[in-house]
């Protein structure tokens, strides 16, 4: 990775978590559908990086949410879950050819169809692990299988927005 792309996925993170702090803490659809943007650049680092450092940073960066919302290590231990899963559930999504170094799994390099088989399950993982460790129990399976799909469904539609908006399209096509 260059220096011109650690700057993007620098800039990007701390965007993402500053709107996630600050515009996204108290947003909730219907009292069920909360919104985890800050995922989105879990989601964006290249698919040749290391599970180490990215589990790392993704741990940094729940935990860097969990400070805003008062969370007690809820985002972190949920944001390394889908970390540690990511990298298992590339290899299961993988094309029979392999994936080229230089792809990007986002929604310009990828296509629609493929980046929603890949966010949706880490997304409902993430999503599952924070409201089960929320509700200490599952005494409310219900309630945390609704609130799962519901959050994971709505963040992952606000991902590919903002996908469409900032993120920049594939030259050639």
């Amino acid at each position: 990775m260059n220096f011109k792309n650690l700057l993007t996925y620098v800039f990007m993170v701390i965007c993402l978590v500053l709107i996630q702090i600050l515009l996204l803490k108290n947003l909730a659809l219907f009292g069920v559908a909360f919104c985890f943007i800050y995922l989105l650049a879990i989601l964006s680092f290249p698919i040749n990086m290391r599970s180490f450092p990215l589990i790392l940073i993704s741990f940094g960066l729940g935990l860097l949410v969990d400070v805003f919302y008062d969370t007690l290590g809820l985002h972190a231990a949920a944001s390394t879950l889908m970390a540690f899963l990511r990298t298992y559930w590339l290899k299961a999504i993988s094309p029979n050819v392999g994936y080229d170094d230089t792809n990007n799994p986002t929604l310009n390099e990828m296509g629609t169809g493929w980046y929603l088989s890949y966010s949706l399950p880490l997304v409902f993982a993430f999503s599952l692990m924070f409201f089960i460790a929320d509700q200490w129990g599952v005494g409310g399976w219900y309630g945390v299988l609704n609130k799962s799909l519901f959050s994971s469904i709505f963040t992952v539609i606000l991902a590919i927005i903002v996908q469409l908006l900032f993120f920049k399209r594939r030259r050639g096509i």
